[in-house]
């Protein structure tokens, strides 16, 4: 392990990306343990759980693959833990912890033996394009909401906001400021847009989201989460399938977003492993899987290319045991330019899919499509996975498709089954 090394880049560079990573993740702080109170888990303990959870993988991040990557317990996966793992399964939080740390076990023997290079040489270049496309739109499409541009509609699912209100008028002031930045190539623009928008914010009278959290944090109620996994139903199928479909969705979530966020591809193999060993710390610590974020798109537009930018936002997320009340006063408006900004960056990559040809170009559509329409990454990879081999099948080049392409495509087939089942 060679450790973090600059190659040449900035370190003031590095450190505004780290600042603007963690300000712009900081929000699952605060939202993961509201999720994860509905399994039972005792509030302030889970938040305690996912600061050290957060600061332990940003540190793997860091030290082991050198990559401006932030690992935290993920949005989604968090509640599939709570609503389908305890609450659909009827499995204790304490099993699903244990779930937890066995698909944090198999994904490392992935991550840490050459499946992890047999699944990424496997998956066609039109598929990883479309993965960064999908989760730009997903980034775009959560901004939007956060921001207020866009709500729930019982008719039509969305539709646009009360751009009178004024977290939607925020929004459209900071995303203004934030494009300026960026277009003038201001170096922590995106800082100094949270900042000033957080400012603006104040002065219309706009909160940010409100916790549970008391202002003051004790260490004895993750004292109750920490080794505290459940083995005991290890015999049980419910216990096997919450485990497979974790497994499923930790696995090939994390690999396609890495294949979409690294700006150096390199660096995927260590990524990889440091994301496999921080999911097995997420379940001894007390909390669900740990996703590569992301909102580390931010970090890595403001420039962040080394693991000085993960060092960074680890060390913000230990000071944040001090100030985590105070995190939640950042409005969702002077977050969600950054999201739907960057959004708009990583949909570029559709440039390269070649649409021309319907048996590359409808599975990676599918992906690009229902990663934000599921709200789900994984299940958008699953469509496109399973749509390229029959497509190929279909026009007569069922030689362009490799093996592991078609085990991965049965895998999310069976996967889903499981879903249907519970």
């Amino acid at each position: 392990m060679k450790g973090i090394r600059l190659d040449g880049h900035s370190l003031k560079q590095e450190i505004l990306a780290g600042f603007t990573s963690f300000f712009t993740i900081a929000y699952i702080i605060i939202v993961n343990p509201m999720i994860l109170a509905d399994a039972g888990i005792p509030y302030e303990g889970v938040l305690l759980a996912t600061i050290f959870t957060s600061v332990a993988g940003c540190l793997m991040m860091a030290f082991y693959a050198n990559a401006p990557i932030i690992l935290t317990p993920g949005m989604g996966v968090n509640a599939f833990f709570t609503y389908t793992i305890v609450q659909g399964m009827n499995l204790s939080w304490q099993e699903a912890l244990a779930a937890v740390v066995l698909s944090g076990v198999f994904f490392m023997i992935a991550a840490g033996t050459r499946i992890k290079d047999i699944l990424s040489k496997s998956i066609p270049e039109s598929l990883k394009h479309s993965i960064t496309v999908g989760i730009g739109l997903f980034l775009a499409f959560i901004g939007l909401q956060k921001g207020g541009i866009i709500e729930k509609s019982d008719s039509t699912f969305v539709k646009l906001g009360h751009l009178n209100e004024p977290d939607a008028i925020l929004t459209v002031i900071g995303l203004v400021l934030m494009m300026f930045l960026f277009l003038r190539n201001i170096k922590g623009g995106f800082i100094i847009g949270i900042a000033a928008t957080t400012a603006i914010g104040y002065l219309f009278g706009i909160a940010g989201p409100s916790g549970q959290s008391s202002g003051s944090l004790s260490l004895k109620p993750f004292g109750e989460l920490f080794m505290a996994a459940d083995f005991s139903g290890i015999l049980q199928l419910p216990f096997w399938i919450a485990t497979f479909s974790l497994t499923m969705i930790i696995t090939f979530e994390n690999m396609g977003l890495l294949h979409g966020l690294l700006p150096d591809k390199e660096k995927f193999p260590k990524a990889f492993q440091a994301n496999a060993a921080s999911t097995v710390v997420s379940g001894v610590f007390g909390t669900s899987p740990t996703i590569s974020t992301v909102e580390s798109a931010a970090g890595i537009a403001e420039g962040g290319r080394t693991g000085v930018t993960s060092l960074v936002a680890g060390l913000m997320f230990l000071l944040a045991i001090f100030t985590a009340p105070y995190l939640a006063y950042i409005p969702d408006g002077a977050i969600a330019p950054v999201l739907i900004i960057i959004g708009g960056l990583m949909v570029q990559q559709i440039q390269h899919i070649p649409l021309s040809d319907f048996s590359e170009g409808f599975p990676a559509f599918l992906i690009i499509a229902l990663i934000p329409l599921t709200y789900s990454i994984v299940d958008g990879l699953a469509f496109g996975f399973i749509a390229y081999p029959l497509l190929k099948l279909a026009a007569g080049k069922h030689k362009q498709v490799p093996i592991p392409l078609v085990v991965i495509a049965v895998l999310f087939f069976i996967n889903f089954v499981f879903h249907s089942m519970v």
